[in-house]
């Protein structure tokens, strides 16, 4: 059964140009990683792949819109799966209003048993990009697992 879960949407700090361009490049997203979860993660362009508790976990991009979305989906996952990210103009040309969009094909059990913990996860992802871009930690982010001096807004994501 497809499923479809949205985000909440919020305010980045950034204008859509720098975020779109830090996902589009999945090496990117390994670079932001702590020291200690890198060794199970691959990543070229195209793809990012990990081995998360044992299991192989894979997602390739599927659609890039510059400035506007990036598609992403499943490649090698236990259930197929789709994600989108949307870069939308903020009233502020510097900032952009930013959402997520997961589709999913979960069972009736799935989506009852995990419905509500991927929103909680799809709006963390979006309050973690909001803090990131404002300079700070995301809530729930071990700081110690980072290199002292560790600046969010300079993860290399945006750059």
């Amino acid at each position: 059964m497809a499923v479809e879960i949205k985000s909440k949407r919020a305010v980045v700090s950034k204008p859509p140009y720098e975020l779109y361009m830090a996902f589009a490049d999945m090496r990117n997203l390994v670079r932001f990683l702590p020291e200690d979860k890198k060794a199970d993660v691959s990543a070229d362009y195209d793809s990012i792949h990990a081995v998360v508790q044992g299991f192989n976990i894979g997602v390739k991009v599927s659609d890039r819109v510059p400035y506007s979305k990036i598609g992403f989906e499943d490649d090698e996952a236990p259930f197929h799966f789709s994600l989108t990210l949307h870069f939308d103009a903020a009233s502020d040309p510097y900032k952009t209003d930013f959402g997520i969009v997961l589709d999913a094909d979960l069972n009736f059990m799935m989506k009852a048993l995990l419905g509500s913990k991927i929103k909680d996860a799809l709006d963390k992802a979006v309050d973690a990009m909001v803090a990131m871009s404002e300079g700070r930690m995301p809530e729930g982010v071990d700081p110690s697992m980072y290199p002292e001096g560790f600046d969010p807004s300079k993860s290399g994501l945006w750059s």
